[in-house]
């Protein structure tokens, strides 16, 4: 494989370039849709009551959510004033890899609640160092008239990243059990350690930066109080982008995070671990048939009609899934949601690479995703509702959960409105 660089110009961008600067998104999606819809769930068993399941994940996963919001857009915009020899972002997917496997082992060697909770926050910082930067290689180095099909490869690889390691990891985790059974886990975490590692080196290997030039050269401090400043009068586009992108993510991570404990306390599913990860590959395959035509369509028909199309859809589904109990029709109405969020996140993303600020890539773009992070964190704050209402009435926190999901699609969408692009 050859060396992609910055410059490329419409003719220089290849096919096999489309995979260099995306695959990396591949080992990540691998390790947060395991960790997050099988492992921790399952992981948490060991160290919580089952009356309280729903509001210790939730603090888990949110603090370590809000982390995230914070650690990418920083290090996007280091990296965006950087001027390493070999580039601007990879030396940051470097190190933040090499990081995130050393705390990795944690998940499976810490014995308390506290302690998981400590690695789990570790973690969320260390990936997302690499995964700020990382982010900027569309903007970067794909030509204008082609970011929407870039996106549509990155979320088609991020799509194949998660239904591979999931449904794997939920095979392999019902078998496992505290103690006797833990060698299932490390099985789990060996494998999304040497994905993690497999993609960091294509990525570093294969992508070749050219050193920054004509750059804004600040310090670190300066650079550290500026990460998430915003002129709101001037990016409102922008905000409307980032209130939107954080409903539609609202929506989808909280079905996401509790569709375990949703399945094995209202459905009865008696392996709960393999019915999720069924659940997710439904989900993934709806992705995988919509996230390249949608983001292919985009260049062509504009993004915010298939954004608004893809919010209308995901609605539909959360409203089969809150109207039966049959866990066929569930596995349907994830497919429904599938394809929502295939075509989201293709078209959506590929509207981000249109409205950031050009030498500011990275940091709008980590912005952005704390959008997509925040949307993920602020789910979690529904897991002491569902246990609250669970309490007054066995399923009655789920069908709450159920209506929010519903309501954040519908307005993320109609939201998608107020956005004003060129034509």
């Amino acid at each position: 494989m050859g060396e992609i660089q910055s410059g490329s110009t419409s003719t220089a961008f290849r096919r096999a370039d489309y995979v260099k600067i995306t695959v990396f998104g591949f080992a990540l999606t691998a390790l947060w849709q395991s960790l997050h819809t099988i492992i921790l769930p399952l992981r948490l068993l060991d160290f919580v009551a089952e009356a309280q399941k729903n509001t210790y994940l939730g603090i888990l996963t949110f603090t370590g959510l809000l982390l995230a919001m914070a650690a990418q857009p920083i290090a996007g915009a280091i990296s965006d004033r950087s001027g390493f020899r070999w580039g601007r972002r990879r030396p940051y997917i470097l190190l933040g890899t090499i990081a995130a496997l050393i705390f990795l082992p944690g998940i499976g060697a810490l014995g308390s609640y506290a302690a998981i909770f400590i690695i789990y926050c570790l973690l969320q910082v260390s990936t997302n160092t690499a995964q700020g930067p990382y982010q900027a290689f569309i903007p970067d180095l794909v030509p204008e008239n082609k970011r929407g099909l870039a996106s549509g490869v990155k979320g088609l690889l991020e799509i194949l990243g998660g239904v591979t390691l999931i449904y794997l990891s939920g095979i392999l985790m019902d078998r496992y059990s505290s103690g006797e059974g833990s060698q299932w886990l490390w099985l789990v975490l060996g494998v999304l350690a040497i994905v993690l590692l497999g993609a960091m080196a294509a990525t570093v290997l294969t992508v070749k930066e050219l050193p920054a030039t004509g750059g804004t050269k600040i310090s670190l401090l300066a650079t550290l109080r500026q990460t998430f400043k915003i002129d709101v009068r001037a990016n409102r586009n922008f905000i409307w982008f980032l209130v939107s992108r954080l409903l539609i993510y609202m929506a989808f991570a909280t079905i996401q995070q509790f569709a375990l404990y949703f399945l094995k306390d209202v459905i009865g599913v008696t392996n709960p671990a393999e019915a999720t990860a069924q659940f997710s590959v439904l989900a993934v395959v709806g992705m995988l048939v919509m996230v390249w035509p949608a983001g292919y369509l985009s260049d062509r028909l504009g993004r915010k009609p298939i954004t608004i199309t893809a919010g209308l859809l995901g609605a539909i589904g959360i409203a089969i899934i809150a109207s039966s109990q049959d866990y066929g029709t569930i596995l349907w109405a994830a497919g429904v949601i599938g394809i929502a969020m295939g075509v989201f996140n293709s078209t959506n993303w590929a509207l981000a690479t249109d409205l950031v600020v050009k030498r500011e890539e990275a940091r709008y773009l980590g912005i952005a995703n704390m959008a997509t992070a925040g949307g993920a964190a602020l789910a979690r704050l529904i897991g002491p509702v569902i246990d609250f209402f669970n309490n007054q009435s066995a399923g009655l926190g789920y069908q709450v959960m159920l209506l929010a999901c519903f309501a954040y699609f519908l307005v993320g969408a109609v939201l998608i409105l107020k956005i004003r692009t060129p034509r």
